[in-house]
């Protein structure tokens, strides 16, 4: 199988070196996508058989050696290495086998503010602060789209999109509402209060994956607002996009450039119809399978963050986790995979 997998990549470079693929652009695209999957996984593969020798020398010196400190620490190192190893057999898994047809994409996040006032854009602001270190840690690049800052540091809305191939996959079981317990920064009594924040998760669509005709469109443009440069304000260089066949609207105003906030903008539309299609693509399939991740619907309610009980609790799946502060600081791999493996859709 490994060797297979390296002969595809060498034909794919081969490909990719022709001139003529250029002229091709949609044919190119999918080459380079099928490439860089590849490369990815032959990386894995080359790392999973590195760790499992690694493994297999511990494991002898562990039986060898008759220092009780020396046995510790190879045992120590033992447990290090297997981790390692199941982190790099999921990732495996998911390039290998994606479960749709779009999880090998990158992720476009959209996080709204919800019910709560200022407490809950404060803890949208949370959310994207979690999400942000836990792309950290697995070496993914985000990116901030658009975004509206209230006064206190909160958001109101945020879209940004996490790069790194798989994300989609691994991330959308994140899409719902988010719920928050806890005594807000605003509130001077020490009441807890409840708040919530939604999450949208999509997969990052480019032209290729969607083709929006001009004539669907209407493009206005407006005064950037909020905290920005000498143009906030004074030149139209924010973009709202209406797609009139579905009636989306989408709105960016977080570039420096006008050129840049609608090509921003388009980019958010191409992933919403392509959401869709992926709604769609789960209404078609067992109901019960549906009924799970509730669809990805931002109105069910999926997680509970307690804070005076350092709780979070998944309520699709019926867990519960007490390290809410290394969570809150992007230690998500366990929530997120125990999901994904109930989930899995």
């Amino acid at each position: 199988m490994y060797e297979e997998i390296k002969e595809q990549f060498k034909q794919l470079e081969q490909r990719l070196s022709d001139p003529e693929l250029v002229k091709h652009n949609t044919e190119m695209i999918k080459v380079a996508r099928e490439h860089a999957r590849l490369k990815e996984l032959i990386t894995l593969i080359d790392t999973e058989a590195k760790l499992k020798k690694e493994i297999s020398e511990g494991e002898t010196l562990f039986s060898n050696s008759e220092d009780d400190e020396l046995k510790q620490l190879a045992e120590e190192e033992l447990n290090s290495l297997a981790k390692q190893l199941a982190d790099v057999n999921d990732k495996i898994e998911l390039i290998k086998y994606p479960e749709g047809p779009n999880d090998h994409k990158s992720a476009i996040f959209e996080i709204r503010a919800g019910a709560g006032g200022d407490e809950a854009a404060l803890f949208a602001g949370d959310l994207f602060k979690m999400y942000l270190r836990f792309c950290e840690r697995q070496a993914w690049k985000s990116e901030i789209i658009d975004s509206h800052v209230i006064g206190i540091g909160g958001y109101k809305e945020l879209i940004f999109i996490v790069k790194g191939l798989g994300a989609y996959g691994l991330l959308k079981y994140e899409a719902g509402t988010h719920r928050v317990q806890r005594v807000p920064e605003t509130e001077k009594q020490g009441r807890v209060h409840t708040s919530t924040a939604t999450v949208v998760v999509l997969p990052e669509a480019e032209e290729v994956d969607i083709k929006i005709n001009p004539a669907d469109i209407r493009i206005d443009t407006f005064c950037s607002s909020g905290p920005g440069g000498q143009s906030v304000n004074t030149t139209y260089s924010a973009i709202r996009i209406l797609h009139i066949p579905t009636g989306l609207i989408v709105s960016c105003q977080d570039q420096k450039s006008q050129h840049q906030n609608k090509e921003k903008a388009l980019q958010v539309l191409r992933s919403r119809l392509l959401g869709k299609q992926e709604e769609d693509r789960l209404a078609g399939e067992s109901s019960t399978r549906k009924n799970q991740v509730g669809g990805g619907d931002r109105s069910d309610k999926i997680k509970t963050y307690n804070f005076p009980q350092d709780r979070l609790s998944d309520h699709r799946i019926g867990r519960n986790w007490h390290n809410l502060s290394d969570i809150m600081d992007g230690d998500l791999e366990d929530v997120i995979k125990t999901a994904k493996k109930e989930l899995r859709v």
